[in-house]
């Protein structure tokens, strides 16, 4: 049955709406639209009792919340807009037109509520000559940058919100640079990054050896690089705001089912789904928990059984109902008919059979369950083609040498489920819970306590339930230390940060090991956790055949990621000397101002904060000419400058006074260069800052998305730098599976 807060979830984001956007659909509309639609896929093949009967099963599964497909299916079904799947790959070859090219697709993907992956892989290195033009190429990350910029673009718009996963080869020669690319949280935040590993650059890791740099246009070595050097920054960086990730390319290769087409580049955006060039995947999830035994004592597995037939059946049928972005995506996709079926409330599972999270005992169970759902989901595939067919790239797979005759060249994934989870009532994926009980904000800035059904259910039968203690839950985030909880409901009620790092993998690893595609899964650390543990997570993952991981240490980022409180960390961190930049805040007031230059009008813009504390510059010239470029690149680090810091006066100070020779021509300019005129600008505005700090409060009653509203003020010393909020709710964000989820209204970067 759908919670409150299901429904406020569906309503405010998977039903129809009319012109005005008021809602002209009830969720249980919702499922009759998305059943029906799916259904008639089996028009050219059933007739119309069968075809009524399946609508029926797809409905049910859904209505009672035992299988969920991704969000655009849920969303489009039955839509003008029609758009099904979730993970997209693209090529980029290097060349201007080709970029471009999938910059265009990559728009049309996310404006119909698709994640786009891309390699960056085959653009030539910075400063490699371009020998159409006779100039210098500005390599992959320049061309990251054109990507996201679009993406912020189209998302205004968008039901989801776009989002990309950037891949770049160990053995790129930019790698370092990618490696790096995102140490400002500000910059390319509409990706995610992930080094593609290569199983010669691990062996060279693991025997400290070097390994070289391979120019994608000539495909010859062009450097060489210490295995141990790149994989202790990408550790560095891992550790510091959690990206990149990384990927096992050679890994992921070597169980590609469709090698005949190609190899595997890249991953959606959480990844979890590797798709070769323009190929497309819908995915869905069984909710476990719904597939108990009634005493609670383990799974019916006759019972699942039948959920994982009539999945496979829904999700292939929405790759002949889908309407696709272009042609081109919608060959390759039926060429190949990838599903990916996988599951959530694992945890919310081993809550209600007594089993921790962190034990054997789940692990094996874990094991034995997606082992029986990768395996009646390939029964089922080939159920359908006996009926439908095989798909079409079939002589291409790896099934014929096994005589097996499927429909579909994969039928498993792990996804990230966390609106999906929220509709459902219950843990997302494989993840273990969050926490056992949140605060939410509702309406007014009440506040309502939600705790866990399987937690409170035991609190209270128990005789330890009370709301005081719910709300002190909610407020640590943990049971661990609590006296009034019995040990063996502490042991049971383990959350995430409970967990040691590699109970994580474990998991992970386990659940690989039956899985198609991959597994989506964030491995959440301590914030106390050093380098070598990061380093830790990374080799064991290698050495357990996953296929990849991602990591977050909690509080690691300008923006946190997670939503309960944590103990200061003492001592300097690993990485002391590393200074980020603030993020640029949401709102800024700013002054613009005319200079005459000795070459044309310089328009120059300070913008300050809500405290009057100035964070960027911006500059625009005339139609007259003069040095924009030059402009622009010193206001670009004269605005990272303040944000890391700096003094203002010191940088007033080295601004003011540079002289430029085309000043001498020109009496009574006023200045005597661009960078002079920029640093008499920030003067002029520091100096009004004391005026000032009442008069901005007034016109930004609020800094970021934390803040809902003028009536509620956030007083200077309540600010928490290492909380990130809800862009669309205010409410505290979550890691899961690779992605980010606001419990409170569904929001999600991924799904």
């Amino acid at each position: 049955m759908l919670t409150e807060n299901s429904k406020k979830v569906l309503e405010r984001r998977y039903l129809k709406r009319d012109s005005e956007s008021n809602i002209i659909e009830s969720c249980d509309d919702m499922f009759k639209r998305v059943a029906k639609t799916i259904a008639s896929a089996d028009s050219e093949f059933l007739g119309k009792e069968d075809i009524e009967k399946t609508e029926k099963d797809f409905y049910d599964m859904m209505v009672n919340l035992e299988f969920l497909p991704n969000s655009p299916t849920l969303m489009n079904a039955g839509r003008s807009l029609g758009q099904l799947a979730a993970c997209f790959v693209l090529p980029i070859d290097d060349s201007m037109e080709a970029i471009f090219e999938t910059v265009k697709n990559a728009a049309l993907i996310h404006k119909s509520g698709g994640g786009t992956g891309f390699s960056f892989s085959r653009i030539r290195q910075k400063g490699a000559a371009v020998s159409s033009t006779g100039g210098i190429a500005s390599g992959p990350i320049s061309f990251m940058k054109v990507f996201n910029t679009a993406t912020e673009a189209v998302k205004q718009g968008g039901t989801r919100r776009g989002a990309n996963m950037g891949i770049l080869r160990v053995d790129h020669p930019d790698i370092k640079d990618f490696i790096t690319c995102k140490e400002n949280s500000t910059e390319l935040n509409n990706f995610n990054i992930s080094v593609g590993l290569t199983e010669q650059f691990m062996e060279a890791v693991e025997h400290d050896n070097t390994y070289e740099l391979i120019d994608p246009s000539t495909k010859k070595a062009v450097g060489i690089e210490s295995a141990k050097n790149v994989f202790d920054m990408i550790v560095q960086h891992a550790w510091l705001n959690g990206e990149p990730g990384i990927v096992f390319l050679d890994r992921i290769n070597k169980e590609n089912t469709v090698p005949g087409l190609g190899e595997i580049e890249s991953t959606n955006p959480c990844g979890e789904q590797p798709l070769l060039p323009y190929e497309s995947c819908n995915l869905g999830s069984i909710n476990l928990y719904t597939m108990l035994k009634a005493d609670k004592s383990g799974f019916d597995y006759d019972k699942l059984g039948r959920c994982v037939v009539k999945a496979v059946h829904f999700l292939d049928n929405v790759i002949d109902v889908n309407t696709y972005p272009n042609e081109k995506i919608a060959k390759n996709s039926k060429a190949t008919r990838k599903i990916g079926l996988g599951v959530m409330g694992w945890a919310d599972s081993l809550y209600a059979m007594g089993i921790p999270y962190n034990s054997e005992e789940a692990l094996d169970l874990g094991y034995e369950v997606m082992k029986f759902i990768n395996e009646e989901s390939k029964k089922a595939s080939m159920s359908l083609a006996e009926i439908k067919g095989v798909f079409p790239a079939y002589d291409k797979s790896i099934y014929p040498a096994k005589d097996i005759k499927v429909r579909n060249a994969t039928t498993t994934t792990i996804a990230p489920t966390g609106t999906l989870s929220i509709i459902a009532g219950v843990s997302s994926g494989i993840e273990p819970a969050f926490a056992i009980s949140y605060i939410r904000n509702v309406m007014d800035n009440t506040e309502m306590t939600e705790v866990n059904p399987v937690f409170e259910a035991i609190a209270r039968e128990r005789g330890f339930f009370s709301d005081e203690l719910m709300r002190d839950i909610a407020k640590k985030g943990t049971i661990s230390h609590m006296t009034v909880i019995p040990e063996d409901v502490k042991e049971v009620f383990v959350t995430s940060h409970d967990i040691d790092p590699s109970w994580h993998v474990r998991m992970q690893a386990v659940f690989q090991e039956h899985v198609d595609n991959a597994v989506s899964k964030t491995v959440n650390l301590r914030n106390e956790a050093t380098l070598d543990d990061v380093k830790a997570v990374f080799m064991q993952a290698y050495a357990m055949g996953c296929k990849g991981v991602t990591l977050y240490r909690d509080g690691s980022r300008d923006l946190q990621v997670l939503s309960v409180p944590k103990q200061q960390v003492k001592g300097p961190s690993p990485l002391a000397s590393a200074v980020i930049p603030k993020p640029r805040p949401r709102i800024t007031t700013g002054l613009t101002e005319k200079f005459k230059t000795g070459c044309g009008n310089l328009y120059i813009t300070v913008n300050y904060d809500e405290n009057g504390e100035i964070c960027e510059i911006f500059t625009n010239t005339g139609r007259a000419g003069g040095c924009p470029s030059q402009s622009e690149a010193t206001a670009r680090l004269v605005s990272i400058a303040l944000r890391s810091g700096i003094d203002t006066k010191e940088i007033i100070d080295q601004l003011k006074g540079i002289r430029c020779p085309s000043t001498i021509r020109h009496k009574d300019l006023g200045i005597l260069s661009c960078p002079d005129a920029i640093g008499r600008m920030i003067e002029k505005v520091a100096k009004m800052n004391g005026e000032l700090k009442e008069e901005v409060k007034k016109t930004i009653p609020y800094l970021h998305y934390g803040e809902p509203s003028a009536k509620t003020p956030v007083k200077k010393e309540e600010k928490n730098s290492e909380s990130r909020p809800c862009p669309e709710c205010g409410a505290m964000l979550e890691s899961d599976g690779g992605c980010v989820i606001c419990r409170s209204c569904g929001y999600s970067k991924c799904n």
